[in-house]
């Protein structure tokens, strides 16, 4: 019999996996999809020669996380590499705000009246940033902050919503750039604990950057998978898993899914009945001829580019998709520009880009036109360097990935208690009804993102339940 059965190959399900095997549990891991991955995942999906990743691109989660610095991974091949600038936030004017891994830099690019008022933001929390990040993406409530008057000054700024934090900035290049930094989860710029999403962003770029795998997030998945195997487990792909019975034996089972899917494979009913899912996204992958022509040469230099011409309108994007339940006429993009930095990605002189744009839950319409035209704005003759596109809205995303459920990156909402409290309000969120069975995905604490530290938590409360049977 096994020790520990992992259902779903993704970052989290993999750390958890790894964590077990390396404090010797005997560890098997299921895999519905022929490569491990899950978000982390590289593709040729538009030209041979092209590599994709369809979902997470760049990492500033994955960099800074504890749970991964603190394995080996360098040794299996995960190499980081850094853009000259990690995200540029450009106008339609051709000017640009940056996020650059030096405050100065950064605040320089909000011009003189809000330069200040971002220093004395993030110059308290920077010195302390890795004892802060293992404080809030370590296990919830139940751990003991290694620096609790750090985090309860963290938690003065960032608890209350981002709308608040904002009202420091005078300009709008700041506060553009900080409203693009929130709707990276896809969250209303209002909501509780949104002031915090940004200031994560911000400090992790500070602290290590925003970089790219080279040669494509399936990197990050392939050394976790081939670390496992050196400590012993072993990885089953095209293996769907519907039911518990469809496993081996095993003393726990760990499961990197959805609440959906947990509770139908489980058998737990309408236990995670109450848990909600957010909006989804429309991703196109783009084959290029040359690179992206953004107006702003900030951008040209940055890995990731953020658009969205102003504040308000990145908030009413924000507000069309989670409120009035439509697409925006104007959306807020995020877009990941990899060969910038990675020149393995595409052919010589070629280059790889994505972006995408929130749209209601579940949505079924096309967003390709809306997307272009937008960037086109701030990248005036893009639509002439694209040679091939892949899109993908919920329906594809969800088919893809199943824990994407009506195209819900997140893996569930980022808004009210559930920020904090996911996927139920409790003490425990990696347990469920049943003693032997876990759960690990992004729909428990910290959230969404590629930083394993939900598999790493959950690994934690596996382990203590095997040593007490």
């Amino acid at each position: 019999m096994l020790d520990v059965v992992v259902v779903g190959a993704g970052p989290n399900g993999l750390t958890a996996a790894v964590e077990l095997a390396r404090r010797g549990f005997s560890v098997a891991v299921f895999e519905a999809r022929s490569t491990v991955g899950g978000g982390a995942r590289t593709e040729e999906l538009t030209l041979p020669g092209f590599r994709h990743d369809p979902c997470s691109a760049a990492h500033p989660l994955a960099i800074n996380s504890p749970a991964f610095r603190a394995l080996p991974l360098e040794r299996y091949g995960l190499e980081w590499l850094h853009a000259e600038l990690p995200m540029a936030h450009p106008f339609p004017d051709g000017t640009a705000a940056v996020l650059a891994r030096t405050i100065g830099e950064t605040a320089a690019s909000f011009g003189p009246r809000d330069a200040g008022a971002y220093r004395r933001l993030i110059k308290p929390f920077l010195p302390k940033w890795d004892t802060l990040a293992r404080d809030f993406m370590s296990l919830p409530l139940t751990a003991l902050p290694r620096d609790p008057v750090t985090l309860a000054r963290f938690g003065l700024a960032g608890l209350p919503p981002s709308t608040l934090l904002m009202r420091r900035f005078r300009d709008e290049p700041a506060k553009a750039l900080f409203s693009g930094l929130v709707a990276h989860v896809m969250a209303p710029l209002g909501g509780f604990a949104t002031g915090a999403i940004g200031l994560v962003f911000a400090l992790a770029a500070h602290a290590r950057g925003w970089p790219v795998a080279r040669g494509g997030s399936q990197s990050l998945s392939d050394a976790l998978t081939a670390y496992l195997r050196d400590l012993g487990g072993s990885v089953h792909t095209d293996y769907e898993v519907k039911r518990l019975d469809d496993l081996p034996p095993a003393r726990a089972y760990v499961f990197d899914t959805s609440p959906t899917a947990l509770a139908r494979i489980a058998g737990f009913g309408n236990h995670y009945a109450g848990y909600r899912y957010g909006p989804g996204v429309f991703k196109v992958d783009y084959a290029l001829d040359g690179p992206v022509p953004w107006t702003a040469k900030e951008a040209r230099a940055a890995g990731t580019v953020q658009v969205g011409a102003s504040s308000a309108e990145i908030g009413a994007a924000l507000r069309a998709v989670s409120r009035e339940g439509r697409a925006p006429d104007k959306p807020f993009l995020i877009t990941v520009q990899p060969s910038v930095v990675d020149p393995t990605r595409a052919p010589a002189g070629k280059h790889v880009f994505w972006a995408y744009g929130h749209v209601p839950h579940g949505w079924t319409g096309d967003l390709t036109d809306t997307i272009e035209r937008q960037l086109e704005r701030f990248a005036p003759g893009f639509r002439d360097r694209v040679l091939a596109r892949a899109t993908a809205g919920p329906p594809e995303l969800a088919a893809r990935n199943a824990n994407y459920i009506g195209g819900d990156i997140a893996s569930g909402a980022v808004s009210g208690l559930q920020l904090l409290l996911r996927p139920k309000p409790t003490l425990f969120p990696y347990r469920t009804p049943h003693p032997a069975v876990f759960i690990c995905s992004s729909a428990t604490p910290p959230g969404p993102g590629v930083h394993g530290m939900s598999g790493h938590n959950a690994a934690k409360a596996v382990w203590k339940r095997l040593r007490q049977t």
